[in-house]
C-alpha cells in the first residue's frame, strides 16, 4: 500500500511486498510477539496515511495518522522520535501544510491517546529514561549506535537488498516525497546520538524499499530478494539443530534464545520439590520467570527484571526462597545469610543460550535479611 501511494504499480507493490519478507531485520523482528514487531507496523502504518493525508489534503485524512502513531506511543515510545522526523520533513519541505488544522490535529490525537502512559512515566520517575541509558550503555554509546547502523544498512537490511533501498532514497529524495527522506535521516541521527539499537532505526527501510521497488525494472532482481529471503529465514529463526544454532549466537541471540525451555522448567521443578510447600521462586530475569509460569503452570514466581518486577514481591516474609538464574552467591548474599547452589542450568545437544553461558544455577537461599518489603529495591534491575 506504500508503494502504491508512493506511485507504484502491482509490480512495485509486490517487489515492496518480497523485500520485507526478505530483509533479515524484519524476519528477525518477526520472531517474538514484543514491541519491536508491533512498533514496526505502526511505523509503516503512519507513513502510508501521511503520504495518503498530503494527496488528499483534507484535515479529516490526518485523523488517521494520529490515531496510529497515538497507539504506538503505547507500545514503544522510539515512535516520538518518528513523529519528530515527521515534524521536521514537514517543515522543511511542506510548510504550507502545517498552516492547516490537519497536521495538529494529528499530533493532538496521538498526545491524548499516549497521555495515559506519559502520565504513568511521570508518576513512577520516567523509568523509560532508565533503561534507555541501560541500553544505550550496553550498546556502547554513539560509537557503537553508528556500528550498529552501519551494519543495519548492509547486513540486516540484507546484502542482496542494499542497492533497492539505495534506489528508494533517491526515489524520495524527488520533491514531491523529500519529506519522507529528511525523516528518515532524522531519525537515524537521533537515535545514533542517543545509542539507541539498531532495530530503533529499522522501520524505515520499508519506506525506502517501498520508494526502490517503483525503481526496479528487470525480473532479474528475483532471485536476489528470494536469495536474502532464504538467508534470513535461517539465520534469524530457530530452523537449525541447536548445535549449530549455538555456533551462530554471535551473529543472531535471539533464535538460539528460543530453545531449551521445557528442559529449563523441568530441572527447576525438580528442584521446587524438594523445597517446603508454597516456597517462592525468584528468578533473574523475565524469561525465566515467564518459562516457569507459561510452560511450567506456576504461580509463584516473582522477577525483579525490568518491568517484570512492577507485579510486585511476595508478600510478607519467606524463611525460604528458591533462586533460579544468573545470580551470583555473593549477590544473593546480599538478601540471605544461607545460599546453597543445588544445580547448574544445563542444556540438552550441546545448546549454549544465555543462561548456560551465563552459568545460571538454582540456589537454595534461607534466612532472609529483611521482609521482602525490604528486600526488593535492591532485587529490581533494569537490563
Amino acid at each position: 500500500m506504500l508503494a502504491q501511494e508512493l506511485g507504484g504499480d502491482r509490480k512495485a507493490q509486490t517487489l515492496a511486498a518480497a523485500c520485507i519478507a526478505a530483509s533479515p531485520i524484519f524476519v528477525g523482528a518477526s520472531l517474538l510477539f514484543g514491541p519491536t514487531v508491533l512498533d514496526q507496523v505502526v511505523w509503516i502504518g503512519v507513513f502510508l496515511t501521511t503520504a495518503r493525508a498530503l494527496r488528499i489534503g483534507t484535515v479529516r485524512s490526518w485523523l488517521w495518522p494520529g490515531v496510529i502513531a497515538g497507539i504506538g506511543l503505547e507500545n514503544k515510545d522510539t515512535v516520538a522520535v518518528l513523529l519528530a522526523g515527521l515534524g521536521v520533513g514537514l517543515l522543511v519541505c511542506r510548510r504550507d501544510v502545517l498552516r492547516t488544522w490537519g497536521p495538529w490535529l494529528a499530533a493532538g490525537v496521538a498526545l491524548l491517546i499516549a497521555l495515559p502512559n506519559i502520565i504513568w512515566q511521570f508518576a513512577h520517575g520516567w523509568p523509560q529514561f532508565g533503561m534507555a541509558a541501560v541500553l544505550s550503555d550496553r550498546t556502547g554509546g554513539t560509537l557503537g549506535s553508528l556500528i550498529q547502523l552501519v551494519l543495519l544498512a548492509i547486513l540486516q537490511a540484507g546484502p542482496p537488498l542494499v542497492a533497492i533501498w539505495v534506489l528508494g532514497a533517491r526515489r524520495l529524495a524527488t520533491v514531491d516525497f523529500r519529506w519522507l527522506l529528511i525523516l528518515v535521516v532524522v531519525v537515524a541521527v537521533v537515535f545514533t546520538l542517543a545509542g539507541g539499537k539498531s532495530y530503533y532505526t529499522a522501520p524505515v527501510l520499508a519506506a525506502l524499499f517501498a520508494a526502490g521497488a517503483i525503481r526496479l525494472r528487470s525480473k532479474a532482481w528475483v532471485p536476489f530478494i528470494v536469495l536474502s529471503g532464504v538467508v534470513a529465514v535461517f539465520l534469524t529463526l530457530p530452523m537449525l539443530p541447536p548445535s549449530v544454532q549455538t555456533h551462530l549466537n554471535a551473529i543472531d541471540p535471539e533464535p538460539l534464545a528460543t530453545y531449551g525451555w521445557p528442559e529449563f522448567v523441568d530441572q527447576v521443578k525438580r528442584a521446587e520439590a524438594t523445597m517446603p510447600p508454597g516456597t517462592p521462586i525468584l528468578t533473574s530475569n523475565y524469561g525465566e520467570a515467564g518459562a516457569l509460569t507459561i510452560l511450567g503452570g506456576l504461580d509463584n514466581v516473582y522477577s525483579g527484571h525490568n518491568s517484570y518486577a512492577d507485579w510486585g514481591s511476595p508478600p510478607g516474609t519467606s524463611p525460604t526462597v528458591l533462586c533460579v538464574g544468573e545470580f551470583k552467591a555473593a549477590q544473593l548474599q546480599l538478601g540471605w545469610r544461607v545460599v546453597r547452589p543445588i544445580a547448574e542450568i544445563t542444556l540438552p545437544d550441546g545448546a549454549q543460550n544465555e543462561e548456560t553461558l551465563n552459568h545460571a544455577t538454582i540456589f537454595r537461599c534461607e534466612q532472609p535479611r529483611g521482609t521482602w518489603a525490604q528486600l526488593w529495591p535492591r532485587l529490581r534491575h533494569l537490563s
